[in-house]
């Protein structure tokens, strides 16, 4: 059964807002480009940029605790590496995140907007071909827009895909069909991929996208409803090749 790719967003900084794309190249072994490229400490983590190492996601600022975060505006610039975070409005902050100038310009925001949540000053981290992802093998991660649609059905209430922070979107899949995939082989646009695991859905998903209120219990809904706390599924490039917003993607390949 064939699907299509509807969105691609990824997230320069962990917890910050999404970036749509029209379309990505994918690389062996690797997120999106500047997928989850940074973090903001909450308090000090013991990571190392010279050997960079998996940590959860409970050492940064992030959404299943700091909902604030989904309230800002952020918007990241590639070429430069420079972020603006845009507050009730205004641009509140601005700076280069190769600079320590213009860390400091960004952690000094945290330190006022996320006051109360901290475990001690705000960080920016960076290491050289790292990501801040959830997990700690590097993956894409797809959401089923038919599963999202179930979960709707089940709330009674709109669920924006968004909640779910994943880097593909897509259409044409039966609600949960992504779950029959993992340990087979896909195409997407030029690239394949092996879907590695099924996603487990965490307090993150329960904020809603741009106003910050946590509205909704998604992983609660989940596993009164269809018997798991799951929504989405990671996978791994095995080979190269660019996706676009509008590509087929194609399943039955192993």
């Amino acid at each position: 059964m064939s699907a299509r790719i509807e969105t691609i967003y990824r997230y320069p900084v962990k917890g910050l807002s999404p970036q749509p794309l029209p379309r990505v190249r994918l690389a062996v072994g690797e997120t999106l480009p500047c997928d989850r490229m940074y973090a903001i400490e909450n308090g000090p983590s013991g990571f190392d940029p010279a050997a960079p190492a998996y940590f959860p996601k409970q050492q940064f600022l992030m959404l299943m605790r700091n909902e604030r975060l989904a309230a800002l505006d952020t918007r990241f610039d590639e070429a430069s590496h420079t972020l603006g975070i845009v507050e009730n409005g205004e641009e509140a902050a601005r700076g280069d995140l190769r600079t320590s100038a213009g860390r400091a310009a960004i952690e000094a925001f945290f330190a006022r907007y996320c006051e109360k949540d901290l475990r001690g000053p705000p960080k920016v981290l960076y290491a050289e071909g790292h990501s801040f992802s959830d997990v700690a093998k590097k993956v894409v991660s797809f959401i089923n827009l038919a599963s999202v649609a179930a979960i709707e059905d089940a709330i009674g209430a709109p669920v924006d895909p968004l909640r779910f922070r994943g880097n593909v979107c897509v259409s044409g899949w039966p609600a949960w069909r992504e779950f029959e995939l993992v340990g087979e082989i896909i195409a997407a646009g030029s690239a394949r991929l092996r879907v590695v695991k099924r996603i487990e859905r965490c307090a993150a998903t329960n904020v809603e996208p741009f106003t910050g209120i946590r509205d909704m219990n998604i992983p609660k809904t989940l596993m009164q409803c269809f018997d798991h706390v799951d929504c989405g599924i990671y996978a791994e490039v095995i080979a190269p090749g660019e996706i676009a917003v509008g590509d087929v993607i194609t399943t039955g390949l192993s």
